[in-house]
């Protein structure tokens, strides 16, 4: 199989799942509430660790430990680009004052556009990826017996 085709995969479930779960979230009005969020470190540590985990199962005797970290990294890669995605279009065509409720407490401080708001999505996602492939690795450094 490619070596890209199962991190794709992960990161289309990873990011459906994410998207599910913020709609939910917005249906009860909690979507503005920073709390809530700690929930997606879950659901993404739980998408690439079974990433890194289908790849081991799968090269089997060839598996190292740049091969999981990479199927760990594309995995979280893609879906924070897709998730950010998904972000900036719900926060200007779905929800025009969802980046006013969320930042009521900053609004009179800071000036916070679609474009500094997308960028913190991404690059929390991109750090919470890096942190959870390298913590993951460390589970499966080692090759099958």
């Amino acid at each position: 199989m490619n070596k890209f085709t199962l991190p794709v995969r992960f990161a289309v479930a990873l990011t459906t799942s994410l998207i599910a779960y913020f709609l939910i979230l917005s249906l009860f009005d909690l979507h503005t509430n920073p709390f809530f969020s700690l929930f997606n470190g879950v659901i993404t540590g739980f998408a690439i660790f079974e990433a890194i985990r289908y790849r081991r199962l799968e090269t089997g005797k060839d598996y190292n430990y740049a091969i999981g970290f990479s199927a760990g990294l594309i995995t979280g890669f893609i879906s924070t680009i897709l998730f950010t995605i998904f972000m900036s279009v719900y926060a200007t065509e779905v929800d025009p004052n969802f980046l006013n409720e969320l930042f009521t407490e900053y609004a009179n401080h800071y000036d916070i556009g679609i474009a500094t708001f997308s960028f913190i999505v991404l690059l929390m996602g991109l750090a919470t990826t890096v942190v959870l492939t390298l913590s993951f690795m460390q589970l499966f450094k080692n090759r099958l017996k």
